[in-house]
């Protein structure tokens, strides 16, 4: 059996200008995009298969299993107060945290009209992406927290970890499933700062531009039972991994006739006193 797949993935095109775009949460449809993007054609490989073992800490992403009681993704005050005591629950375990902070939670479909939101509809993000830059990493952290509270933390010698756990709902996946990369395959060099429009503020995020050297992966089948780690920013100002890329893609045997691919993502906030 191959240990990979070769699927297009979708990069930006470097350019002059700082490139930008208006969010689904401002457009209230799909994100009106203001730069150019190239499909290149890439080895993803299949992280069960591989020997290596990977770690949030060493690579910016680790699979780990978690069943959760939730029976309804879509019910969103079940999914903030019971999902969301969960991966407390199991994120202090984890990480030996102090505290927890979960501030969004995103649902996404590749079905016809995507999946639903309180703030409009969602399909996957097929442009690689890391979440949060120098720049927007430490504004969010002052966002959820609270200036107070992240300055405290910061002048006491605390640390601030951003990450995202991404599930299915609606697995196996068979359709737009997850490419990931190892982030410390990713120079700064590649990673181009975009703003990110919304109604009440301007965000940032990385793109990724191509590179041969990039090490891409991703989980085939992947159940509801799964969950994927991806480190999105660290405040540690030392040689520690702090973005990681990624970005849905579409199989070469994929099929119409295969259930949508549905999924949530949680974004976390870990504080380490």
């Amino acid at each position: 059996m191959e240990n990979k797949v070769e699927a297009n993935l979708k990069f930006i095109v470097p350019q002059d200008s700082k490139p930008f775009f208006e969010s689904s949460e401002y457009t209230g449809t799909v994100p009106k995009i203001h730069f150019k993007t190239e499909y290149r054609s890439v080895n993803i490989l299949d992280i069960r298969k591989s020997i290596s073992k990977f770690t949030f800490e060493k690579n910016g992403f680790e699979l780990l299993n978690h069943k959760s009681s939730i029976k309804d993704f879509y019910n969103h005050n079940e999914v903030k107060k019971i999902y969301g005591n969960e991966l407390k629950i199991f994120l202090i375990e984890r990480f030996n945290a102090n505290e927890v902070f979960i501030f969004d939670y995103t649902r996404r479909s590749d079905g016809t009209k995507g999946a639903k939101n309180p703030d409009g509809l969602r399909g996957p993000a097929d442009r690689l992406h890391a979440d949060y830059t120098d720049i927007s990493g430490p504004q969010r952290a002052k966002d959820v927290l609270g200036v107070d509270s992240y300055n405290k933390i910061i002048d006491q010698g605390g640390r601030i970890v951003q990450l995202n756990i991404w599930r299915p709902i609606n697995g196996p996946i068979k359709r737009s499933p997850l490419a990931f990369a190892d982030a410390a395959s990713i120079p700064k060099s590649d990673l181009v700062e975009t703003d990110q429009i919304f109604t009440n503020r301007t965000g940032e995020i990385y793109h990724i531009s191509y590179s041969k050297k990039h090490k891409w992966y991703w989980v085939p089948n992947m159940t509801d039972d799964e969950i994927l780690l991806l480190k999105g920013w660290d405040s540690h100002d030392e040689e520690v991994i702090k973005y990681t890329p990624h970005g849905a893609f579409e199989l070469p045997n994929q099929s119409e006739s295969h259930p949508p691919r549905e999924s949530i993502e949680a974004r976390i906030f870990l504080v380490f006193n």
